[in-house]
């Protein structure tokens, strides 16, 4: 784990794609907007504890007071005047790999926590409160101390799989944000029949975008629909050039059946034609370089603003990574890769998550004893691997 500190102003004023470190180009699997939610706290006295996943930078209202104080956008807790510490448990929108975490105390600046750790724990299904704090943690940012009114980034290696984070600050004080940067990785249980295989939460992500000038393209592959234009993927006006582009790689290959691009709230600035196009790249390329082999799944077609466009598919061959491009700029709201999920890979996918459980993870794999035994006993096998470990062509 290493540790960057970010004042304010210098987080809100770089573009997100390029702030080192690279984990704060993954989403963010704890955001209200992606599907987290904070679960529990043992004290939000001053603020409450959802603010620390609302999407958006922390706002602040100097002349803001209520009954209880200053009104802050952000979670706070009273002053502690007995030994221990405070703490907030976040369940994450999907399970998923986390590679870095920010604890924002932006405008907390005589009542921040000095110290801060970060925990995560991996449960099956929809754990009740006593589940969750009486389980195994696995610390991910040991106690470190932390700055006020600052973003406080944190690397995390940690290649395993989680379901809840557990924030604990010492011994008090707010946090406007907390975010944990990762890649979902769901249950595989969840990956059949026709699924949204560029979707934040079945582990889509964004590789690649020639521009994120008012927006970031992560928030195409948000579920649900957006709510508004700031809610999408813009792009400045190009003045030179034909296109812009964004590049996502799938959260899993698979065939894919038809293209959802959705302009909504996009009136005078949606783009004039979209094209798409697909590739099937094997385990380890640098995708980010756009050195690939794409074969165009979607022709150059005419784009209505405010639109949800359904886009028929050329082929159905296997898909690792599809590339958006627009004419000339312009914002989306979404994009959707509806399709199944490569049998072969899903057995694949399916090792490879059992192997990145935490040990702690008591699985559910279905109401007979017996079936769940054998779980168990194949979890204690770990890692596991396909029969000949051959990797695809």
């Amino acid at each position: 784990m290493s540790m960057i500190t970010t004042s304010k102003e210098e987080l809100m004023t770089k573009d997100p794609m390029s702030v080192p470190p690279d984990f704060l180009a993954l989403p963010d699997l704890a955001c209200r907007s992606l599907g987290g939610s904070v679960v529990a706290a043992n004290d939000e006295f001053f603020a409450e504890r959802e603010n620390l996943i609302s999407p958006g930078p922390p706002q602040f209202a100097r002349d803001a007071f209520g009954h209880k104080g200053k009104v802050y956008d952000g979670w706070e807790t009273r002053r502690r005047r007995e030994p221990g510490h405070d703490y907030a448990i976040v369940r994450l929108a999907a399970p998923g790999t986390v590679k870095g975490v920010v604890v924002d105390t932006a405008w907390f600046t005589g009542n921040f926590p000095p110290q801060v750790s970060v925990e995560g724990t991996s449960l099956d299904g929809y754990p009740s409160l006593h589940e969750l704090e009486h389980c195994d943690w696995t610390p991910l940012v040991r106690k470190s101390p932390v700055r006020g009114d600052s973003a406080n980034l944190f690397a995390v290696d940690d290649d395993r799989c989680f379901t809840h984070i557990r924030l604990s600050i010492f011994p008090d004080g707010g946090v406007a944000r907390l975010r944990v940067h990762g890649t979902a990785r769901p249950d595989p249980r969840l990956l059949t029949g026709t699924i949204d295989l560029a979707g934040a939460t079945q582990g889509g992500v964004v590789v690649a975008c020639s521009n994120t000038h008012y927006s970031s393209p992560s928030q195409l592959l948000l579920p649900g629909r957006a709510t508004n234009m700031g809610d999408g993927w813009e792009t400045a006006r190009r003045r030179e050039g034909e296109k812009d582009f964004v590049a996502v790689q799938l959260g899993a290959r698979g065939l894919i059946r038809r293209i959802e691009v959705d302009t909504s709230f996009f009136i005078g600035n949606a783009p004039g034609w979209a094209r798409v196009l697909g590739a099937d790249v094997p385990p380890g390329h640098p995708v980010p370089e756009l050195d690939v082999a794409w074969r165009e799944i979607v022709p150059k077609t005419k784009i209505q603003p405010d639109t949800r466009h359904i886009l028929h598919i050329r082929g159905l061959e296997p898909a690792t990574h599809v590339r958006l491009e627009i004419f000339p700029d312009g914002g989306l709201s979404r994009l959707r890769v509806l399709g199944e999920v490569d049998a072969d890979d899903l057995e694949r996918y399916a090792l490879e998550w059992i192997n990145a459980l935490p040990e702690g993870h008591s699985l559910s794999a279905g109401s007979s004893s017996d079936r769940s035994d054998c779980v168990r006993e194949l979890l204690g096998h770990r890692p596991l691997s396909l029969p000949g470990n051959v990797p695809r062509n």
